[in-house]
């Protein structure tokens, strides 16, 4: 099996995710915490393999196959998208070079839950009222629940407003720009906020493994509450996009139980 990467931060405002001493997690813990996370979806799950409710499949978690960070990236299983644990928290962090927990998925993991097609994931997709728009939400897995959940919280803070709408975006069945892969986007579980404070790796002219540091624009107490109900943020990644939270419960599960957290 291949190596987990823990993070862990030092007691600052910005925190380092290279310093990290916690609990290491087998990766069977992983797996039960990941079909926890997914009861609508999944039912079972070993080291060998995680099996679903709608379909009569199940999906290895480790082929056995040895991959960098960027083939991860386009063609990951699923004990590569376990490998990084996400530090959340409502402090800054800023990541290593290739440090990216959570952009690490397996696409048939996501296709199978949600859909493989953009005719198969509309079926699933239910509006969801997010400050003066309507967004296009999967149903699956309780995604536009969780998101009603974060905007509700949002709601009494009219000084937030601003951070959150327009939103750039739910439900765009496409690819990850520059990659094979397809987007979470795609599976309508993810959406990106006002791309006037976005700052996003590409945008930026950074390069694969070579990016720019960048300098926040969203309040972390926006980040606190999206994380709060299931989403992860893209800018926790080092090839980073500010704007884009996309639902994750289990990493979030994860993170708490190894001890990991971007406050520390």
């Amino acid at each position: 099996m291949k190596q987990v990467l823990l993070a862990m931060g030092v007691v600052l405002s910005l925190v380092s995710s290279s310093a990290v001493l916690a609990k290491d997690l087998t990766l069977s813990e992983k797996i039960d915490i990941l079909v926890k996370a997914y009861p609508e979806t999944l039912n079972m799950g070993s080291e060998k393999g995680v099996g679903f409710i709608r379909h009569a499949q199940i999906l290895e978690v480790d082929d056995g196959v040895k991959r960098d960070h960027f083939q991860m990236l386009e063609a990951g299983d699923i004990e590569d998208s376990l490998q990084q644990v996400y530090p959340a928290g409502a402090c800054e962090t800023r990541p290593d070079v290739n440090f990216d927990p959570g952009r690490i998925r397996s696409e048939k993991l996501m296709t199978l839950m949600y859909g493989g097609s953009k005719k198969e994931v509309a079926r699933n997709l239910v509006p969801v009222k997010w400050f003066g728009e309507t967004l296009q939400v999967t149903s699956i897995n309780g995604v536009n629940t969780a998101l009603e959940a974060v905007r509700d919280e949002l709601v009494p803070r009219s000084d937030l407003r601003k951070y959150l709408a327009p939103s750039a975006g739910v439900f765009n069945f496409r690819k990850v720009a520059g990659q094979k892969n397809l987007s979470v986007h795609s599976f309508g579980a993810a959406i990106d906020l006002n791309t006037k404070f976005a700052d996003y790796w590409v945008w930026s002219r950074g390069k694969p493994g070579n990016v720019p540091v960048y300098k926040n624009k969203f309040p972390m107490e926006i980040v606190a509450i999206f994380e709060k109900h299931g989403f992860i943020w893209g800018g926790r990644w080092y090839h980073y996009d500010t704007m884009h939270f996309e639902y994750r419960p289990e990493l979030l599960e994860i993170a708490k139980r190894a001890g990991v957290s971007a406050c520390k």
